[in-house]
């Protein structure tokens, strides 16, 4: 999709950098991600209104830093670094960076010294950012003044009016720093001189287009899962291209509780969209029996959904294109610092689906964040319950159930997933968390039910808040909540008699357990 004016964010490996682009993109101009060593062709191609060098672990005057082109500073164009960004700014424009006196990490005081200075407009004189760095400013690059500092960093913010460059020691991308948003637009407006104008509709209207432009009266299939991405997706598709669009809903026999059920009526009843529905639990629970390694059940899951999903496609032998809710965290997630990678991460087990069935690819969501999705939906009337949705993962709750894998144990774990997720509803936390779910675990454990001793399953609570699921903390979920989920699940899941909940974070853990 081409944009009339797009903010170019240059990746130096900071674990912020699609927050930047998140924060940019909420002031209603596109953004875009790219590693730091671009070529000054393709951002001339890409005709950026501003340019923002991101943080980054490295010391800029360490063997093998990323630099990008200095050729960058000629174009004309705003630039604005951030923590690393900034000290490259200055490295590469004739200033000192050295290692602090005392490295700075969390909350500082932040003083402006030039008060006049339309990069900080309606920021108050004294407000609180967020600092993360080792290394500061010792000597400024010519032309270059002081706008701000704290106790810590005596050069916290520069500028160059004459040139449009701009650098901040802190990061304003952060919910930490207050003001970090009105500062992100001011160099987006005020020194960009951007108009705005992207948002879910605006994105509904060209992407219709495109999508008519593109399949013209051809057919057009997508899977189905129930989560926001292909719920979505499939939506937008029925809009742009009517009943040319075939969404297909596979039952692996790993759903949540009545997940399909509402999936089937949400399509058929509320959209009036015509559904293809395949139950083939039975397929995928076969081919799983008396399996417990996670990668060798992720492998029969894609590969059992490859073969089903083909089998449900023949059906429409005039369909000639596959959607895919591909975001765009999935296609940079792989493109790190240290340049770009030919990997990006498929969607839903349908990876290899085009080529080996000649379709076309159709991948509307490619610009966007999931946030932006949820927006987009919301336009459409998909319901909350949908919208709002945790992620779920492709091989469902086969990775949830661990050790073997039978309709009995992923019943168990049905009933206990649905119980956790009812508390947290009822008392207003779901929407606290990134993704909450129960996992069922391979071992038993001795209990007291009434006079009878018990042996059975133990059951782990798992709930983290996230803003992209690439790193996450635990959620400090009331205890109110979790005894009362904990007294729910032993008393009305038959088979479970402990509860656990997991206080992990990641990293070092990882979200799912297998």
């Amino acid at each position: 999709m081409t944009h009339t004016e797009t903010i170019l964010i240059l990746d130096f490996g900071s674990q912020y950098t699609q927050l930047i682009a998140r924060k940019v993109r909420e002031t209603g101009v596109y953004a875009e991600i790219h590693p730091f060593n671009i070529s000054m062709e393709k951002i001339r191609e890409i005709n950026p209104v501003g340019v923002i060098f991101s943080g980054g672990p490295s010391s800029v005057y360490a063997e093998g830093a990323p630099h990008s082109d200095s050729a960058i500073f000629e174009l004309g164009v705003p630039i604005l670094g951030i923590c690393y960004g900034l000290q490259l700014i200055a490295y590469q424009n004739g200033g000192a960076v050295d290692r602090s006196a005392r490295r700075e990490f969390g909350r500082a005081h932040l003083r402006i010294d030039a008060t006049n200075e339309p990069f900080l407009r309606d920021v108050p004189s004294e407000s609180i950012v967020w600092m993360s760095h080792g290394d500061s400013l010792t000597k400024m690059p010519d032309g270059f003044e002081v706008i701000a500092h704290t106790d810590n960093a005596p050069i916290c913010a520069i500028a160059n009016q004459e040139r449009k460059i701009y650098g901040v020691q802190f990061h304003p991308e952060v919910s930490h720093t207050p003001h970090g948003l009105e500062i992100l637009r001011n160099f987006v407006y005020d020194i960009c001189s951007a108009k705005g104008g992207w948002n879910a509709r605006a994105f509904i209207e060209a992407s219709k287009e495109e999508i008519r432009a593109n399949v013209g009266s051809d057919k057009v299939i997508c899977a189905v899962s129930g989560g926001v991405d292909s719920t979505v997706l499939a939506v937008l598709l029925h809009e742009a291209l009517g009943h040319q669009v075939i969404p297909i809903h596979i039952d692996n026999g790993l759903m949540r509780q009545n997940e399909s059920k509402h999936v089937v009526e949400l399509f058929r009843e509320r959209f009036h969209i015509p559904l293809d529905f395949a139950d083939t639990g039975e397929q995928f629970l076969k081919g799983l029996k008396g399996v417990v390694d996670p990668e060798q059940k992720r492998k029969i899951i894609g590969n059992t959904f490859i073969e089903v999903f083909e089998k449900e496609a023949k059906k429409f032998p005039d369909a000639k294109w596959l959607a895919q809710g591909t975001l765009y965290p999935d296609v940079i997630e792989s493109v790190s610092f240290k340049g770009p990678s030919v990997t990006i991460k498929t969607h839903h087990n349908v990876g290899g689906l085009p080529e080996r069935m000649n379709f076309g690819l159709v991948e509307p969501f490619r610009e966007l964040f999931k946030d932006e999705v949820r927006a987009v939906g919301r336009l459409f009337g998909v319901p909350e319950e949908f919208i709002e949705r945790h992620p779920f993962p492709g091989p469902g709750l086969a990775v949830r159930v661990l050790g073997e894998v039978t309709r009995e144990r992923c019943e168990v774990l049905r009933q206990a997933d649905i119980i956790f997720i009812e508390e947290l509803r009822a008392f207003g936390e779901y929407n606290n968390s990134w993704q909450a779910f129960t996992v069922l675990l391979p071992i038993s454990s001795v209990g007291v039910m009434g006079d009878e001793r018990t042996y059975e399953n133990v059951c782990a609570v798992r709930a983290v808040t996230s803003t992209d699921g690439m790193t996450a903390d635990w959620t400090r979920i009331p205890y109110e909540v979790l005894n009362r989920v904990s007294n729910r699940i032993i008393n009305e899941v038959r088979g479970i008699n402990r509860v656990v909940y997991d206080i992990s974070s990641k990293p070092p853990a990882t979200i799912e357990w297998e």
